[in-house]
């Protein structure tokens, strides 16, 4: 039998093997998909797909991998069944919508859909609180994976709602690591249960909502990671990269403006009242909550 870490010795050269198109795998044979990860690597776009874990436990977490090309998705689903995940390949966002309303996910990896705005487009349908038929909870944990490394398609993503993002291919080790801390956080945040208040501000971190004076404000997820993380200590200063380590993942100083897109929106959805007592800035240090 083949371990979970055969698999990853036996793929190691597999992200190599990508050529310069995004998905597509060049001059080398396709690596090879067994059991689940085959039949929802041939699956017709729209099927649902059946079981997903190489021994069938239930109670593993359920990752959906949404990835056009066959190999690069197929691969994945591959090394994250031989590690105890019950994972499933959707090869379109249509296919996805169908895989999440039979079994939904506690976790997605969306990479290339074959279109420049794909995986954006699945991103922004996810984070949206308002669409009541959809198969998945909109603060749905979620990795983008981009087939290309630059530093504005990150962006785009964590402006989104990503909970992480790495390029592609990607290093599946790498992957993994990302893919358990973004599932402990969530695990975290969910089963805390309890009620943060800061003056009229209430919390739920149960029920994940946010109550201020009396008025429901409607958070993208990153923006509530956010504002619980300052929530917590409320009159102490949190760092720029503080932040970007302890909500983002980001585990070296990046220069990026995340942070401060993510603390403009959020102050803006606090101030009911227009006097702009919520997020405060300090200067070239970070931010606070009051």
């Amino acid at each position: 039998m083949t371990t979970g870490a055969a698999i990853v010795e036996q793929q190691a050269a597999w992200p190599a093997r990508i050529a310069s198109s995004p998905g597509m795998a060049m001059n080398n044979p396709r690596p090879t998909i067994l059991g689940a990860a085959d039949r929802a690597a041939s699956a017709p776009r729209g099927t649902p797909r059946e079981g997903f874990s190489a021994d069938g436990d239930a109670g593993a977490a359920a990752i959906l991998v949404v990835e056009a090309d066959a190999a690069l998705g197929g691969a994945l689903v591959t090394q994250l069944i031989a590690d105890g995940y019950r994972a499933q390949l959707a090869r379109s966002a249509e296919h996805a919508r169908a895989l999440a309303s039979e079994n939904p996910p506690k976790l997605a990896v969306i990479g290339d859909l074959n279109s420049p705005r794909g995986a954006l487009e699945l991103l922004g349908e996810i984070r949206d609180v308002d669409r009541e038929d959809a198969p998945w909870m909109s603060d749905l944990p979620i990795i983008v994976v981009s087939p290309r490394g630059l530093e504005m398609d990150m962006l785009r993503a964590f402006e989104a709602g990503a909970d992480d993002f790495l390029t592609g291919p990607p290093r599946y080790l790498e992957l993994r690591a990302r893919l358990r801390a973004v599932l402990r956080r969530s695990e975290r945040h969910a089963g805390c249960g309890r009620t943060i208040e800061v003056g009229a501000l209430a919390i739920d971190t149960v029920a994940r909502t946010v109550i201020l004076d009396g008025q429901r404000i409607e958070l993208r997820p990153l923006e509530y990671e956010l504002l619980v993380q300052l929530a917590g200590a409320p009159e102490r200063v949190f760092g720029k990269q503080e932040l970007l380590h302890a909500i983002w993942g980001f585990q070296a100083n990046a220069p990026t403006r995340t942070v401060e897109s993510h603390a403009c929106r959020l102050r803006r959805k606090l101030d009911v009242d227009g006097r702009g007592r919520w997020v405060i800035t300090i200067w070239g240090v970070g931010y606070r909550l009051i």
